[in-house]
C-alpha cells in the first residue's frame, strides 16, 4: 500500500511540477503580437492542449495508483493463491526499447526547437518504430506466459500482470495515434514546423510519462 501511495505522490508531483514549470518559464513577450495581446493573455497562460494533457496525466496517475493499490492489497491478503510470477526476460529488452523511444521523442523535441524539420521527421519515425517494437515485445511476453501455462485464471499475480501491462499498452497505443497524425502532418508538402511543434512537445511529455509509469510497474513486478 505504501508503494502505491508513493507512486501516486511521485507522479502527481511530476504533473504539478510540469504545470508550474510551463507557467513560470512562459515568455509571452517573445511571441508575435501586440503588447495589449500579451497583457491580455498574461505571463501564466498555457495552450489548452497543454492543460488538457496535464489533466489527462493526472487522471492516468490516479488510475494506475488504484491498480497498484489493488495489486498490493491483494498480495498482502492472499490466502495461499498468490504465486510469485517469473517475469519474462523479454521485458528487459522492452524496457530498453521504450527508453530509446522516449529519447527519440526528446530528440524530436529538441530538433523542433532548433527549427530542424528533417531531424524532427527522422526522430519522430525512430521513436514511433521503437514504441511499436515495445508493444510487440509485450505481446511476446504474453505469448511466453500463455505458452508456459500461465493464464489469468491460474493466479491473481498473473491476472494483474496482464492487467497492468495491457492498460499501459493501451495508453501507449493512444499516444501512437497522436504520433501518427503528427507524422502525417509533417509529411505534407509545405507544412510549417511551427504548426506541429506543439504536437511534438506534447507527444514527448506523454512518452516520458509512460516511460516513468512503466519503470514503476516493472519494478513492482520484479519485486513481488
Amino acid at each position: 500500500m505504501s508503494l502505491a501511495v508513493a507512486f501516486v505522490a511521485l507522479l502527481a508531483g511530476v504533473v504539478v511540477w510540469g504545470l508550474l514549470a510551463r507557467r513560470l518559464t512562459a515568455k509571452p513577450w517573445e511571441t508575435p503580437g501586440s503588447r495589449d495581446d500579451v497583457e491580455a493573455e498574461g505571463a501564466l497562460s498555457l495552450p489548452p492542449a497543454k492543460v488538457g494533457l496535464w489533466i489527462l496525466l493526472a487522471v492516468i496517475t490516479s488510475l494506475f495508483g488504484l491498480f497498484i493499490s489493488a495489486y498490493w492489497m491483494r498480495m498482502e491478503h492472499a490466502h495461499g493463491d498468490w504465486s510469485p510470477l517469473a517475469v519474462p526476460r523479454v521485458l528487459w529488452l522492452n524496457t530498453a526499447l521504450l527508453t530509446l523511444s522516449s529519447a527519440g521523442m526528446q530528440g524530436a523535441r529538441g530538433a523542433a526547437r532548433r527549427a530542424q524539420a528533417d531531424r524532427v521527421r527522422v526522430a519522430l519515425i525512430v521513436a514511433g518504430v521503437l514504441a511499436l517494437a515495445f508493444l510487440a515485445g509485450q505481446l511476446v511476453a504474453w505469448r511466453e506466459l500463455s505458452a508456459s501455462g500461465h493464464f489469468m485464471a491460474n493466479s491473481p499475480a498473473i491476472a494483474f500482470f496482464y492487467l497492468l501491462t495491457g492498460v499501459h499498452g493501451l495508453h501507449l497505443l493512444g499516444g501512437l495515434f497522436v504520433w501518427g497524425k503528427t507524422v502525417v502532418r509533417m509529411a505534407h508538402p509545405g507544412v510549417e514546423l511551427l504548426d506541429v511543434a506543439l504536437s511534438v512537445e506534447l507527444c514527448t511529455v506523454y512518452w516520458h510519462y509512460l516511460l516513468l509509469v512503466w519503470l514503476v510497474l516493472f519494478a513492482l513486478l520484479l519485486s513481488t
